[in-house]
């Protein structure tokens, strides 16, 4: 009888539901599910039929539970030689989605900001227009650099500034934002918003085909209700009426699912005096986390709004110039998702080059010694 229990499965000594319950349900750590599915075959076939790696995904980023369906994309056109099953393959996907959430020795956090998509509302365009909440400096090329609202008579109009991140999948964990300090009006008032709230989400429209700020559109482009689908929104966040950069950190790492992020601000304090209307005015905004792409995509299934989460082990592997290389061998799907990325990364490079030179800009106008850079 020794024997036999020492050669036996623990599994088939104990009923699934415990063993759900009491073990692989605890595991927290990615590592050691894969450790479990490593020492038997049932442990294998028990973790892989019931999803546990998507399970722990969804308890490590619950945003993970609003993915339809999972794929793995290869470089190669021919297919693998052994066939394996659905189950075994998300098993694979989730299992390095949940080694990605967690690990951010290789991909530090970062800006994430690639472009501004619009605001509710703009007071002066363009001289108010919110692309110069990108900029560092309060003061760039001689003149203030900020976004305003419209004016309002109602001090709980609510305003937004929504902004395209660097990749359609992501690890965002805190936002900075900075209130405007109109320095040129009499008494220096801060146009700052009672409190601060953040979505994230994905265009409800065909990848691509998003409308960005221009003078036409800026003001009438935003609608939140119609144009994008939500998957995360953040607590309320007091802000204060201080010329600062605040840091508002969520209360846990979000997995931003489409790359589109709102920032709203809620409640109005400054009046203006020439007018007596109600504004809210930001200097600066920061998007703090770490991109997962080029190993994990997603595309947005419409008008369902499915999110299908697209592995590429292969990404890993690859240089600079590789990425670039057009290689006939490769399959169709697999180009097309790494242009994406490449555009995105390339995007996302030029911006940084312009807020460089506009912050030496902004270093040069410091020197010069006008008493009022306005006149």
């Amino acid at each position: 009888m020794a024997d036999e229990c020492r050669a036996g499965d623990f599994l088939e000594w104990v009923a699934p539901d415990i063993s759900t319950a009491c073990v692989f349900s605890r595991l927290d750590d990615h590592a050691d599910l894969v450790r479990a599915t490593a020492v038997s075959r049932t442990w294998r076939r028990f973790v892989i039929e019931n999803n546990l790696s998507k399970s722990l995904c969804v308890r490590l980023c619950p945003e993970v539970a609003t993915v339809a369906a999972a794929a793995e994309v290869t470089r190669s056109l021919s297919s693998p030689s052994a066939p394996e099953s659905d189950s075994e393959r998300d098993y694979r996907i989730y299992s390095n989605l949940a080694s990605a959430l967690v690990s951010d020795s290789g991909n530090p956090s970062v800006g994430c900001v690639l472009r501004c998509v619009g605001a509710s509302s703009t007071d002066t365009f363009p001289d108010e227009t919110m692309v110069h909440t990108l900029d560092k400096g309060e003061l760039v090329n001689f003149r203030p650099s900020y976004w305003s609202s419209c004016g309002a008579d109602d001090p709980e109009e609510p305003e937004s500034l929504t902004y395209r991140l660097n990749s359609d999948i992501c690890i965002i964990d805190e936002i900075r934002v900075q209130p405007f300090l109109a320095f040129f009006q009499y008494g220096e008032p801060i146009y700052s918003s009672k409190t601060v709230r953040f979505r994230m989400g994905h265009y409800k429209l065909p990848h691509g085909s998003e409308s960005f700020v221009t003078h036409e559109n800026e003001n009438k482009m935003i609608n939140a209700d119609k144009k994008y689908t939500w998957t995360y929104t953040s607590p309320e966040f007091p802000m204060l009426q201080e010329n600062v950069l605040q840091s508002f950190k969520l209360p846990c790492p979000v997995l931003c699912i489409g790359g589109v992020l709102m920032i709203e601000l809620l409640g109005r304090v400054q009046k203006q005096e020439a007018d007596d209307k109600y504004y809210i005015c930001v200097c600066h905004v920061e998007v703090i986390g770490r991109s997962l792409s080029p190993l994990f995509m997603i595309d947005i299934s419409e008008p369902g709004g499915y999110s299908i989460l697209k592995y590429l082990p292969d990404a890993k592997n690859l240089s600079a110039e590789d990425k670039v290389q057009d290689n006939t061998n490769d399959s169709l799907e697999w180009q097309s998702l790494v242009a994406r990325y490449m555009q995105m990364n390339h995007i996302a490079v030029l911006n940084a080059r312009l807020m460089h030179i506009n912050f030496m800009l902004e270093d040069d106008d410091e020197g010069v010694s006008d008493d009022d850079p306005l006149e």
